[in-house]
C-alpha cells in the first residue's frame, strides 16, 4: 500500500520547515516513469470483451470529474474514461501521468507540471495546459473552494507546461491536486464548450485508456479501448458495466458467463463463492471505514444533543458479529472514521460493544426505555449492513426506521444537508487524515452537518504548519476530540469483497493501493490473450 517515497495519503518526505522538498518530487517522477513506461504495441491490438457486475446504479455526474464528490465510487468510472495529471498508480501513489514530471519550489509556493508531449483526447485534440487550467476552474466536486481558496494563481507558459501559484505554503497541495479530489483529472476544453454540461454527460470524452460508447441508464455503460492511450494500449477490446444491484443476481451472472468481475459479493454469498469451481474471491482494502453520522447532534432538542446518547449508539454496535457475518470477518474493526493507512490517521481505542452499558447510558440521559430516533439513512448497497445495525441499535433502545437510497442520491442528499437523524456514511477516497477532517468533520465540510469551534481553531492551525511533527500532533489531537466527543460512531474499515471468473487474467483488483475497485484498466487481461 505505502511507497518507499510517498505514504499512502500522499503526504511527501521533506514535509519540514521548508516545506516540499523539489528532489523529492523529482525522485517521485522518476519511480513512475520507471514503472509506467508505455509498453510495445500488441501485434493484434485490443481483443474480446470483459462484463462487471456493477453493485449500485450509475449516474451520469460520475462521467464528469468535475462533480467528483469525497466518494471513490466515480473514479471507477474516471479510470477508465479520464486522465489525470497526476494519480495513485501501481508502484506509486502519487504518479505523474498526463504529466511527464512535476515540481515543487524550495519555499512550496510554486507547482509546475510539463505535460507529456504527442497525448490527445479521444476526438483527437492535444492535451494542453489550457485544459488543465479549464478543468480546474470549472472544477466544482468536494473540496472545491478549500482547493482554489489556496490557490493565487494559474499561469500557462506554453502548451505542454502549467504552474500553480499557491497564496501560503499549503503542504497538503498535492495531495487534494493528485488523490483526494477530482480537480487534476482533466477534460478537453473546446468540446465541453461545444456541448455544454449536459451534452459532456450524455457522451464524455476524456484522454483514458477506454472511449465512451454508450450509456443506458439503469443497465449499462459500454466502453471501447482507446488504442492511442499514452500509457499502455489496452488488451480487451471493449469493457461492459452492468448494473445489478441485487447481490443473489450478481453472483448469478457470474456463475453463469454473463458478466466476468463483480463487485461487493458478502455473507452466505461470500461463502457460496469460495466453493464454486472457476471463481476465485478477491479482498480488496480500500481506505473505506463506515460509520454513523449523528447529524442532529447540535440540536439541544434532540436526544443526540448528549452525549452520553452518541456513545450509547458506539457501545450497541456487535462489530465483530456483524463483520463475520458480512464480511467473513475480513473487514477491521475500528474506532475512527480516518483509515489507518492515512497520514497522520491516530490510533483509537480499541471499539467496544457493550449492550447493558449502552442501556445504562440512555437511562442516565432520561431514556430509561430507550427512544425513537427517526430515520437511519443508507447507500442501498450496504442495506445488509444497515439492518444489522438498525438491529444492534434496537436491541439497545434506540428505535430507526431504516430508509435506504440509489447511492448518487444518497451522497447528494447527504452532502447538501438534506438528511436528518441516523446516517450511515462512508469514504473510501484517497487523502490523508486532514482531506478527512476536513470533509466530514470541520465547518465548512461537504458532509459537516455541524461543528465545533475548538476542532476548527485547531484544524486551521495544522493546515499551515509545515513542521511534520507539529502538524502529527495537532491532527492526532482532532482525532481524539472528534472520538471522545462521540460524533461518529464508526463501524469498521470495510474489507471489500470482490470476484471474478474463468476467462479473467489480470483482473486489477490490489494493483493500485487501497483502490476499491479494478484498475489501471489497460493492465486488465484476458487470460490467454
Amino acid at each position: 500500500m505505502d511507497s518507499p517515497l510517498v505514504g499512502r495519503g500522499g503526504h511527501m518526505p521533506g514535509d519540514g520547515a521548508a516545506g516540499i522538498a523539489r528532489r523529492d518530487l523529482l525522485a517521485v517522477a522518476a519511480l513512475a516513469l520507471a514503472t509506467g513506461a508505455p509498453s510495445l504495441a500488441r501485434a493484434a491490438g485490443p481483443q474480446g470483451q470483459l462484463a462487471w457486475g456493477i453493485h449500485t446504479t450509475l449516474a451520469p455526474t460520475w462521467f464528469d470529474p468535475a462533480e467528483t464528490p469525497g466518494i471513490i465510487t466515480p473514479f471507477m468510472v474516471m479510470y477508465a474514461i479520464h486522465d489525470a495529471v497526476v494519480k495513485p498508480m501501481p508502484g506509486n501513489p502519487m504518479a505523474p501521468s498526463l504529466a511527464e514530471s512535476f515540481t515543487a519550489s524550495e519555499d512550496a509556493l510554486t507547482y509546475d507540471f510539463v505535460l507529456r508531449k504527442g497525448v490527445t483526447f479521444h476526438n483527437g485534440d492535444p492535451v494542453t495546459a489550457e485544459d488543465v487550467k479549464f478543468s480546474f476552474e470549472r472544477y466544482r466536486g468536494s473540496s472545491a473552494k478549500l482547493i482554489k481558496d489556496g490557490v493565487a494563481a494559474i499561469e500557462t507558459p506554453d502548451p505542454e507546461h502549467i504552474r500553480f501559484r499557491l497564496k501560503e505554503p499549503w503542504p497538503d497541495f498535492l495531495t487534494y491536486y493528485a488523490t483526494a479530489s477530482g480537480a487534476g483529472w482533466i477534460v478537453p476544453k473546446k468540446y465541453v464548450e461545444k456541448v455544454g454540461e449536459a451534452g459532456f454527460k450524455k457522451a464524455p470524452i476524456g484522454a483514458g485508456p477506454y472511449k465512451f460508447v454508450s450509456f443506458t441508464p439503469g443497465i449499462e455503460l459500454v466502453m471501447e479501448a482507446n488504442e492511442q492511450y499514452w500509457r499502455k494500449i489496452p488488451s480487451v477490446k471493449r469493457i461492459v458495466f452492468k448494473v445489478i444491484p441485487e447481490a443473489t443476481t450478481r453472483l448469478a451472472a457470474l456463475k453463469g458467463g454473463e458478466v466476468d468481475i463483480v463487485y461487493a459479493i458478502n455473507g452466505e454469498l461470500a461463502k457460496d463463492l469460495q466453493t464454486t469451481p472457476g471463481l476465485t474471491l478477491k479482498p480488496v482494502y480500500p481506505p473505506g471505514p463506515f460509520w454513523l453520522y449523528l447529524a442532529d447532534q447540535w440540536d439541544p432538542k434532540s436526544p443526540w444533543h448528549d452525549e452520553r446518547v452518541r456513545r450509547a449508539a458506539n457501545l450497541a454496535i456487535d462489530r465483530k458479529t456483524i463483520n463475520e457475518a458480512l464480511t467473513l470477518g475480513y473487514s477491521k474493526l475500528t474506532n475512527s472514521i480516518i483509515p489507518d493507512s492515512f497520514d497522520f490517521a491516530w490510533k483509537a481505542p480499541e471499539p467496544v460493544y457493550d449492550r447493558a452499558k449502552a442501556k445504562q447510558l440512555l437511562a442516565e440521559a432520561g431514556h430509561p426505555n430507550g427512544f425513537d430516533a427517526g430515520d437511519y439513512y443508507c447507500d442501498a448497497s450496504w442495506s445488509n449492513l444497515a439492518e444489522a445495525v438498525v438491529d444492534n441499535l434496537h436491541g439497545a433502545g434506540i428505535r430507526v426506521r431504516l430508509r435506504p437510497l440509489e447511492r448518487a442520491a444518497f451522497f447528494e442528499a447527504y452532502g447538501n444537508k438534506k438528511l436528518k437523524n441516523v446516517i450511515q456514511g462512508a469514504s473510501g477516497a484517497f487523502g490523508n487524515a486532514a482531506t478527512r477532517l476536513a470533509e466530514f468533520v470541520v465547518k465548512g465540510g461537504t458532509y459537516a452537518y455541524g461543528n465545533y469551534p475548538d476542532l476548527d481553531e485547531l484544524f486551521q492551525k495544522q493546515a499551515a504548519e509545515l513542521d511534520h511533527n507539529k502538524r502529527a500532533a495537532m491532527l492526532a489531537k482532532i482525532q481524539q476530540i472528534v472520538h471522545e466527543k462521540a460524533i461518529y460512531a464508526p463501524i469498521w474499515q470495510l474489507a471489500f469483497l470482490n470476484a471474478f471468473g474463468p476467462r479473467v487474467g489480470e483482473s486489477g483488483f490490489n494493483l493500485i493501493p487501497a483502490f476499491a475497485y479494478t484498475g489501471p484498466y489497460e493492465d486488465i487481461t484476458l487470460k490467454g490473450a
